[in-house]
């Protein structure tokens, strides 16, 4: 057991070195079995920060995102989350100013985030798999950068259905309605 952890230490550390010495503007941490963000990141990327705009923490087990995280990835144009145990976000993701596209599917939400809805440049929201069964339809349509919205496998009421495709100016996706059963 204590081989594969250092094994996973390494792997993480290569990443990090690997995107620290190329100056890339992506960090790819998928995989890598994380239940939290390692703080000694925080330290050995402090000079690329600003330029780091793709991250990608897919397919591991946090089950939350610090607000630490947040500020100091603050020029984040994509943030890849899916596949985690995640139920809410820190509302200081109202301050990535340049988010594009955040991936939330396979995760625990059971509200939808709605620190979201502040994020004024939030292009696409996936939220697929989630157990969102109410969608703040007001906050939504405000959002005038959003695009497409992916609730896909979600427990979402038909009162929700009728009443958001009308007010959003974006592409829903949903899961087929179950037919009714027949009494």
């Amino acid at each position: 057991m204590q081989k594969r952890m250092g094994e996973a230490v390494a792997r993480v550390a290569r990443k990090v070195n690997n995107t620290v010495e190329n100056k890339t503007d992506s960090l790819d941490l998928a995989n890598c079995k994380l239940m939290t963000f390692p703080v000694g990141i925080y330290k050995a990327m402090r000079s690329v920060t600003e330029g780091i705009h793709h991250i990608s923490l897919a397919n591991n087990e946090l089950k939350s995102l610090t607000s630490r995280f947040v500020t100091t990835f603050s020029q984040l144009r994509e943030l890849n989350l899916a596949g985690n145990y995640l139920h809410r976000l820190p509302e200081e993701v109202t301050s990535l100013l340049h988010l594009r596209a955040i991936n939330l599917s396979r995760n625990r939400f059971r509200h939808f985030p709605e620190p979201l809805a502040a994020v004024a440049a939030l292009e696409t929201i996936d939220l697929e798999e989630n157990e969102i069964a109410e969608v703040p339809v007001d906050k939504l349509a405000t959002m005038a950068s959003l695009r497409s919205l992916n609730l896909r496998a979600n427990p979402v009421g038909p009162e929700v259905r009728l009443l958001i495709r009308p007010l959003v100016p974006f592409d829903l996706l949903l899961s087929p309605e179950k037919p009714v059963p027949k009494a």
